[in-house]
């Protein structure tokens, strides 16, 4: 008899959904949306529905495995644990703990995969990851002007006379999102659209802005350089409320608006249109991820932060500058729930040049792997060198569901359970303030165990199960611990499924900011502590005509790797009921100027690698842009990421994984 259940998407994506799962025969048959949840209203994209794929296929990991001769074997658990504590010990005597790499991501969005860190804590600290190969430059922007990231509630866009959707196809990443502009639109707001791409967010704007790839921080100046000139800045805000704009002055007088259209592609009396909107308050801005993968990325959101600014739109109903939300994932106990201070020693490694890391580490050297929630030989920036990295070291352990592009290459592959097979809490730290609770429904197959099992038993061996004596429910009540005065409780949310947490709808209404000034800042002294000048600056793209003009003359595309419609980043495409293949995308100009149609195939290079694939011609995309979605496993023809360079963006907390240029010829 089947049976249906309230449960949670873990996809770490932007809509963080609520599911109901009908459950028959200790299997999940199918998953659909939670028509109770307060924003996605029953609603789910297909890489949510997929999840009942993603739990039931025959391809599913079962058993422990142990590369032997270039072979898999499966071996029992005590053997694979056994021998990985043995390592683990035999490394930390000899070498040190910060001898391992922790090397992951965020797959899953459930809030115990954060007990990983308080194993290699216990451990005695290894060698971790900063910065983000998705979000990280503007994360660490908005820190520098605002002194933290953080949006506005879903339904203040309702709030808006205007609505800006700046390097963001909402159709695709944001579904929920997408609805309410439908409905927006419907109530009066004009809806303008800034993207390279015509994509399907654009096609129901009032006004499509295309624009140069990695060019958004100088069209930001030249829309405030046209609020100065005309006198609509907001000189209450700036005088009272914000450090520092003599100095984005001095920087804009520097440039002429006739030189900012032609670098941005973008026409003079658009950018002037633009102001106007912009000061004709209120009007929201939500910001894309795409825009700050550039090694000008972190200087690029911050342009825009400033315009947001300049034209009183901060703090206020209806405006905002929207990129993240941390005040969502602020809410919780982190610190109980990983243990920084048993860390003993720490070495940090870049996410985006960990590969190139590992094969420079000295003192010590990196002697094991552990990879969890990734696939870093299919995401990581120029996979050839991933490759190399990973395959240098004496031991990589990896934790899947899945034989990924990673776990074909580990000497140790542990097979651990999916969402519906183990209880968990998840949020989106990206678009919405609900809490969402998801219960074991199933047994996973085989002798698949959760991850905090396998901390568990590891940490048992190697000394320290005493930091792992507790239960699943007592970690997740760990979690919670400062909401409780909020009334938010395990007990309440085990209840009501999602919860509302007390964060502020309209971010700095207050204009109390939580810079070092207490003021935005056009300049950052936060910044400035950690040995930058602070100032906005006008910086471009590292693989472009302005920064390296020989590189753009051999390789004169600008090479964009979005996100794909149907699969979270790597994690579905095994799964498609036809076989993927590598769709690259291209710009009706090139398809003229190289005589390609729809269904050629196509070879696209740099110096760092190649992609071959299937032409498909993109309608009104910006001159000389190719789009390449990222995710697809090597055996499918992939990773685009073959293309892609592990460079840090400006403030060194980004990848750069859009700031890729390339050529393109056709095959036979």
């Amino acid at each position: 008899m089947s049976k249906i259940f309230q449960a949670a998407c873990p996809l770490n994506c932007w809509d963080s959904c609520g599911f109901n799962v009908t459950v028959e025969n200790n299997r999940v048959t199918k998953v659909e949306g939670d028509p109770t949840h307060p924003i996605t209203k029953g609603k789910i994209c297909g890489r949510g529905r997929m999840l009942e794929t993603k739990t039931n296929s025959s391809e599913r990991l079962q058993h422990p495995l142990k590369k032997v001769n270039g072979e898999f074997r499966q071996i029992s658990w005590q053997q694979a644990l056994d021998e990985i504590a043995e390592k683990l010990v035999e490394i930390k005597e000899v070498y040190g703990p910060a001898a391992v790499l922790h090397s992951h991501d965020y797959a899953n969005g459930g809030i115990l995969k954060n007990l990983d860190q308080r194993f290699f804590n216990c451990y005695g600290g290894v060698t971790e990851l900063y910065g983000s190969l998705c979000w990280g430059s503007g994360i660490e922007a908005q820190k520098w002007d605002f002194g933290n990231a953080c949006s506005h509630a879903p339904n203040d866009i309702f709030n808006s006379k205007h609505i800006i959707i700046w390097g963001r196809n909402v159709a695709r990443t944001n579904m929920h999102f997408y609805e309410k502009l439908l409905e927006a639109k419907k109530r009066g707001a004009s809806l303008h659209v800034i993207d390279p791409i015509f994509n399907a967010t654009a096609k129901i704007a009032d006004d499509h802005i295309t624009i140069k790839p990695g060019m958004d921080g100088f069209l930001a100046a030249g829309i405030i350089k046209e609020l100065i000139r005309l006198a609509l800045v907001d000189q209450e805000f700036i005088d009272y409320h914000s450090v520092g704009f003599a100095d984005l002055v001095k920087l804009l007088d520097s440039i002429s608006l006739e030189t900012i259209s032609e670098m941005t592609e973008v026409p003079a009396e658009a950018i002037t249109q633009l102001a106007q909107i912009y000061a004709d308050k209120p009007t929201s801005t939500y910001m894309g991820l795409g825009m700050q993968r550039y090694a000008n990325g972190g200087n690029t959101i911050r342009m825009i932060d400033a315009l947001v600014a300049v034209s009183g739109n901060i703090g206020i109903a209806g405006g905002g500058a929207n990129y993240a939300n941390l005040q969502v994932g602020q809410s919780f106990d982190f610190e109980e729930l990983t243990l920084p201070n048993r860390k003993q020693t720490s070495r940090k490694f870049s996410m985006m040049k960990q590969a190139e890391e590992v094969l420079r580490a000295v003192d010590p050297v990196i002697q094991m792997i552990i990879v969890t929630c990734g696939n870093p030989l299919t995401q990581v920036p120029n996979t050839n060198v991933v490759a190399k990295a990973f395959s240098s070291v004496k031991t990589l352990v990896v934790i899947d569901q899945y034989m990924t592009d990673t776990a074909a290459l580990a000497d140790y592959v542990l097979p651990t359970t999916t969402a519906f097979e183990e209880e968990d809490f998840y949020y989106s730290s990206m678009y919405h303030h609900y809490v969402n609770y998801g219960p074991k429904l199933v047994d996973a197959p085989g002798e698949a165990q959760p991850d905090l099992w396998i901390w568990t038993q590891l940490a048992n061996r190697l000394g320290f199960g005493e930091a792992f004596d507790y239960t699943r429910t007592q970690f997740l009540e760990m979690t919670l611990t400062s909401l409780a005065p909020a009334g938010i409780t395990l007990e309440r949310l085990m209840a009501e499924h999602t919860v509302e947490l007390p964060v502020e709808s309209i971010p700095w209404h207050d204009r109390r900011f939580k810079t070092p000034s207490g003021k935005y800042e056009f300049t950052s002294s936060l910044a400035q502590d950690k040995g930058d000048d602070g100032l906005l600056k006008f910086t471009y793209p590292l693989e472009s005509k302005w920064a390296n003009p020989a590189l753009a003359e051999k390789y004169p595309y600008n090479l964009l790797t979005i996100h794909p419609m149907r699969s979270n980043h790597s994690q579905h495409y095994h799964l498609f009921a036809k076989e993927p293949q590598v769709k690259v995308e291209v710009a009706e100009n090139i398809a003229e100027q190289l005589s390609l149609e729809n269904g050629d195939i196509v070879r696209v290079w740099n110096d760092r690698g190649e992609v071959t694939g299937t032409i498909s011609i993109l309608a009104k995309a910006h001159p000389n842009t190719i789009n390449i979605d990222e995710g697809i496993w090597a055996k499918f023809g992939g990773s685009v990421n073959n293309l892609t360079a592990n460079a840090e963006s400006d403030n060194g907390l980004g990848s750069v994984l859009y700031d890729c240029l390339v050529n393109i010829e056709k095959v036979s």
